[in-house]
């Protein structure tokens, strides 16, 4: 078996990295950008989606990153 786990690792990481209010809040309510307040709105878990779909696209498309499990039986 040959998976490829590369997507789906950037996927979690950027999940978890991306959530609106843990590390930081874009827009916010009432700066620009806060960080670690966890509250969240619409329009940042909107703006959080979009930079997470071109994060992603950007590593898994255009970079190609790839993780795949080597084999040790002989």
């Amino acid at each position: 078996m040959n998976t490829d786990w590369g997507p789906a690792v950037v996927a979690v990481v950027l999940f978890i990295l991306l959530s609106p209010g843990l590390l930081f809040q874009l827009p916010a309510r009432t700066r620009v950008v806060e960080f670690g307040n966890m509250f969240t709105s619409g329009i940042s878990i909107l703006v959080h989606a979009v930079i997470y779909f071109c994060v992603y696209t950007i590593l898994v498309v255009a970079i190609g990153i790839h993780i795949r499990p080597t084999s040790t039986s002989t």
